[in-house]
């Protein structure tokens, strides 16, 4: 049997019992659950009839969205979807990474000249990691972006503070008058706490949110402000200008090993590339790396083919890695 119909039988009965599941278990409170998913704490509010769809079902989608956000799985996953700020819901990204593997797997199969198995499996693989690479260089790109304008907004939020605003209306001026990342966090602080969380909560969640070594300073600054009292606004300068140091030091520093970090993605991608283009010439002579055929390393078992495989792909994954722990430089 091709594995092409085993992947998609596979993808299917996933998806039916991911619906089914979400059917029998998923009811409950959509407005409540929206509330919870925004405030990331249950919301006691007034119980509201449940919502139909056009032809007065359930909404599926939203149930199965909630069936798998409530498993610890896949709450790592809806984590990592809301520090990239990607418009997704979990069901939606499973199901894209589950496109995204098939078109692979269907890609390794049939660009070859002669059908191949085990680069449909390789492409299957690459494939389901496109969606998670996506995600993860969103929130790596919006992380740097916070980090780049949390300098001024800690000046905005002195100034604010130091012209008789409260904390909370700092925070809507930040939301207000600075570009996206900081505006659109500062702004989901302020609604969370108009749905009633304390103002701490509210910096926790959006630490979660925007993990930054920069921002845990100023939220136990406040945090510590809010308890004990003090000068926030002198505070805050303070912490502005650190950061604002900071900033500049790994700004060179990623100035300076820009060419090791590319250095090293090309000299690791290279052989890869490589040996995919010599298998769409000529596919016969590449694959007496991995049929089993003299000469063996095990006899009738293990060919060398494999062994000069495996031990390729660790050369290479040692060589990135020991790039990267070079032009690793912590600040």
């Amino acid at each position: 049997m091709s594995p092409l119909i085993i992947i998609v039988a596979l993808a299917g009965v996933f998806l039916v019992a991911g619906a089914a599941v979400a059917l029998v278990f998923g009811g409950g409170n959509r407005e409540v659950e929206r509330l919870e998913q925004l405030v990331g704490a249950p919301t006691t509010v007034v119980d509201i009839p449940e919502e139909t769809g056009k032809d007065g079902g359930p909404d599926v989608a939203d149930r199965l969205d909630k069936a798998l956000s409530g498993r610890s799985f896949f709450q790592s996953t809806r984590e990592k979807i809301a520090k990239s700020d990607t418009k997704l819901r979990v069901s939606e990204y499973i199901v894209l990474i589950i496109i995204c593997a098939l078109a692979g797997a269907a890609a390794g199969y049939y660009l070859p000249q002669t059908n191949s198995r085990v680069l449909a499996v390789i492409g299957f693989l690459v494939g389901s990691r496109i969606p998670p690479f996506y995600v993860g260089l969103s929130a790596s790109r919006r992380m740097r972006a916070f980090d780049g304008q949390l300098s001024d907004t800690l000046n905005l939020w002195v100034n604010a503070l130091r012209s008789g605003y409260s904390v909370l209306q700092a925070m809507e001026a930040i939301a207000t008058e600075l570009p996206p990342p900081v505006s659109v966090e500062f702004e989901r602080v302020v609604q969370e706490v108009r749905l009633g969380l304390s103002v701490s909560q509210a910096l926790d969640n959006m630490y979660h949110r925007v993990p930054s070594e920069d921002l845990d300073l100023v939220i136990t600054a406040v945090n510590i402000q809010r308890e004990v009292g003090g000068n926030l606004a002198e505070v805050l300068d303070n912490i502005s200008f650190t950061i604002r140091e900071r900033v500049r030091i790994k700004g060179e520093i990623r100035t300076l090993t820009a060419q090791g970090r590319i250095s090293g993605t090309i000299i690791s991608l290279l052989p890869i590339g490589l040996g995919f283009v010599l298998y769409l010439i000529n596919p016969e002579y590449v694959s007496q790396l991995w049929i089993k055929v003299a000469p063996w390393v095990w006899p009738e078992v293990i060919p060398c083919g494999w062994v000069l495989i495996g031990v390729g792909a660790l050369m290479i994954f040692l060589g990135w890695l020991a790039i990267r722990k070079i032009v690793s430089i912590e600040v």
